[in-house]
């Protein structure tokens, strides 16, 4: 099979989709269902249409782009990613997996390849948390993990649920139709870069992933008493600002504690109420990601942020309170679907390695209900979720052609 990736065609394709964006270049900014959002899946469906792929949607968004294959009534093999973007992001995560995976199947039609089964390309509504709270809405109700309460349960900041801002988009009907039957993919993959800079440091192509990071996230709000910040001694006080900045202390210590380069915790939202700086903060809101590829010890570190909790209550005599927003099951690639990729960067000679995606991607759900694997590439620096986030052709070129192999292969079994 004479694979060939069209690097250029699929480089300007790359710089189109970042076009449709909320911010000025470099930087690109897409939330789920804007009009930015809008406009880019239409870019999309009209290059899967160009391929001749069929397209569907369901009623969350998700898109469904379809080369049939010669037995269709077989389970698919599917490949894709999203392309909704944080604020003030780059333009390659996520989209190296969707429009990667449209040239992939485009250079196996031009090779003249005939797959068996038919291959999907899959594009994912709202990967990203930014207007829900929450990642992976769209796999999670694929896999089932999120159910049809999910459209009025979830809101943004805004007050706004997910069933306005869907229907809003042009997506209707009952989000409990949009999960997937078990059996209906073989298997999927996703190719994404590796927003981590271990690839490049040891000058290696490809990363072959076998086990994927789940996070848990946690609000942590704690009420102290406020005053003004001359008038009050300090005795007296119950800062809630000082009681945060000792449970902030407390997560990183739970995590490093269990002495396992997989677990990983972060604070990423600290917000002072009143935010005056004459005036003693009386409430804080944490918010708190945790992540591990063991689930028992993630938890453990969730159970030592909890006991930090009741500590630093105690002591300080302030409120702290805690909600739970996720906790999601790590996942395991599967070993056919990791063979199929590594037989792929052997026929063409491109080194890999094996290893962990500490970030979660649609495919920790895509797991639930299909065997499944990544496939990483080089991003300069392990720099993502920037504007100067950036994968090279080269490394694109390398990622798209074993993605291509590797679909190649799952579809003729």
């Amino acid at each position: 099979m004479n694979l060939k990736i069209e690097t250029a065609q699929l480089a300007a394709e790359l710089d189109t989709l970042a076009s449709f964006s909320e911010a000025p270049a470099p930087a690109v900014t897409r939330i789920v269902f804007s009009g930015t959002d809008r406009q880019a899946r239409e870019y999309v469906k009209r290059l899967c249409a160009d391929a001749g792929l069929a397209i569907r949607e369901d009623a969350v968004g998700n898109t469904f782009a379809r080369w049939a294959g010669s037995e269709p009534e077989l389970a698919a093999v599917a490949s894709g990613s999203h392309i909704d973007a944080i604020p003030n992001a780059g333009r390659y995560d996520g989209t190296v997996g969707v429009l990667g995976g449209l040239e992939a199947i485009r250079a196996l039609q031009r090779s003249g390849f005939r797959p068996r089964r038919s291959i999907e390309l899959v594009i994912f509504t709202s990967e990203e948390p930014t207007r829900f709270g929450i990642g992976c809405i769209g796999s999670r109700l694929l896999a089932g993990v999120l159910d049809g309460a999910a459209d009025t349960r979830l809101a943004g900041k805004d007050g706004e649920t997910l069933n306005h801002w869907r229907t809003a988009a042009g997506f209707a009907g009952d989000l409990a139709g949009v999960r997937l039957p078990q059996g209906y993919y073989d298997a999927f993959l996703e190719l994404h870069i590796e927003q981590g800079p271990l690839l490049e440091r040891a000058g290696i192509p490809l990363g072959v992933v076998t086990a994927i990071a789940a996070p848990a996230s946690l609000r942590i709000r704690i009420e102290g008493e406020g005053g003004h910040a001359g008038g009050v001694l300090m005795p007296a006080r119950k800062d809630a600002f000082c009681a945060a900045a000792e449970l902030v202390l407390e997560v990183e210590s739970a995590a490093k504690s269990t002495g396992v380069i997989d677990t990983v915790a972060t604070v990423g939202v600290c917000e002072v109420f009143p935010g005056a700086i004459n005036s003693i903060p009386s409430e804080v809101r944490l918010e708190v990601d945790v992540r591990d590829t063991n689930e028992a010890r993630r938890d453990g570190v969730l159970a030592e942020i909890g006991d930090a909790c009741v500590g630093v209550a105690k002591r300080r005599g302030v409120a702290v309170k805690t909600e739970t927003i996720n906790a999601d099951m790590p996942a395991q690639c599967d070993a056919r679907v990791v063979e199929s990729l590594t037989r792929a960067c052997a026929t063409h000679r491109l080194g890999f390695q094996t290893m962990v995606s500490r970030a979660y991607h649609d495919s920790l759900f895509m797991s639930r209900i299909a065997p499944t694997a990544m496939l990483f590439i080089p991003c300069r620096g392990g720099v993502s979720h920037r504007p100067n986030e950036y994968a090279s052709a080269e490394a694109i070129e390398c990622g798209v052609l074993v993605l291509a192999e590797t679909l190649a292969d799952l579809a003729s079994k």
